[in-house]
């Protein structure tokens, strides 16, 4: 099934057996494409004992550590095919990931994205108030997976505004005028967890001042460590929010540079889930075998986007559990699961939401 093909299923339309048969193929596709197309990749998979061409289960594919792409620079296509490169974002003096995209995987990443996106505010465009400041489109220094989530969130919306100046500060006059204009549509408003808290909510807290958007959605991705350590859990920040802003609709969703495009977005129930175009599995931390659901270990992700470099499979340095599959009370079909944080001594990701004055 071609790329093309995938993207016409519903994000969340398949059921296990069905998803589990599509990623035996596509997984075992994908691993011997990169095998051929990927030096680097080729010695780690010839090193762990993989007979070429051999077809094998989601479980039983070989993962990368997700910190190998900040020590290789791992490409599987032509160098003059590369249209962009990415990097993950880092806090200083801290190594970044480098991912190297072809022409056809910016064109997955952005189609996958605008699948699952979709599927929750539906296919028009709406009134799209970033919750960040445009600077970070101008200042390289700064364009990382940060710049990367603000360009693509502006696919789903129009007349968008900032709710950040150029130097961090909240522009209370940009946001009333956005919110009286649109005041009788539904709002679509995209950010970083915590900077949407300490640069937004705090600030409109520490004035006094709120807003009551009749109907609005906000979709906010990045680390809760820095949130985790003022106390704040997703209950206290979504309450926080509404009553600051009105009756928002609150997403955060799961994703990380090394596999742009394959987010997990949190339901109405509070779950994270996994679309059509990507998965996880539970690692036991002792021995990698494939926990159960319920218990917690290390998460590996999988995608079917990745194509111009080894991404497919990776094991992260985050820690999670699964709490079901097809039977979410969503009605969504799939897999969903809870993240917990970082695993214990791991090196502290420097995530699109911090931003140091």
């Amino acid at each position: 099934m071609a790329m093309d093909e995938l993207i016409k299923i519903q994000p969340y339309g398949l059921n296990k057996e069905e998803k589990r048969k599509l990623y035996t193929k596509y997984i075992s596709d994908l691993t011997w494409k990169h095998y051929n197309g990927c030096p680097e990749y080729k010695k780690i998979i010839d090193t762990l004992g993989y007979s070429y061409g051999t077809s094998f289960l989601p479980e039983d594919a070989p993962m990368l550590p997700v910190r190998l792409f900040k020590e290789y620079e791992l490409i599987s296509t032509k160098k003059d095919q590369i249209v962009k490169t990415m990097t993950s974002s880092g806090t200083s003096g801290q190594q970044v990931s480098k991912i190297f995209l072809d022409r056809n995987n910016v064109e997955a990443q952005t189609k996958v994205l605008t699948s699952i996106i979709t599927s929750y505010i539906g296919k028009k465009r709406l009134p799209l108030l970033i919750l960040d400041s445009k600077q970070v489109l101008k200042d390289r220094s700064m364009f990382s997976a940060r710049g990367a989530g603000i360009i693509g969130f502006q696919t789903f919306g129009r007349n968008i505004t900032y709710a950040l100046d150029e130097k961090m500060n909240l522009d209370l006059d940009a946001i009333n005028s956005f919110f009286n204009k649109y005041q009788n549509e539904t709002i679509l408003m995209f950010g970083y967890t915590y900077m949407i808290w300490q640069y937004v909510i705090q600030i409109l807290k520490e004035r006094k001042i709120s807003f009551h958007i009749e109907k609005g959605i906000l979709f906010h991705i990045g680390g809760w460590k820095k949130l985790k350590d003022k106390a704040v859990d997703t209950a206290t920040y979504n309450e926080t929010i509404r009553k600051t802003m009105g009756n928002i609709e609150i997403h955060n969703y799961y994703g990380m540079a090394e596999q742009l495009g394959s987010v997990f977005v949190e339901c109405e129930y509070g779950a994270m889930h996994c679309s059509v175009f990507s998965d996880i599995i539970i690692r036991k931390p002792d021995d990698f075998s494939v926990a159960n659901i319920g218990e917690r270990g290390l998460i590996e992700l999988q995608s079917l986007i990745p194509t111009s470099y080894p991404g497919h499979v990776l094991l992260t340095e985050d820690e999670g559990e699964i709490l079901g599959e097809d039977d979410c009370p969503c009605k969504r079909m799939g897999k969903y699961f809870k993240i917990h944080g970082r695993i214990k001594g791991a090196e502290i990701r420097g995530c699109s939401d911090t931003y140091e004055r």
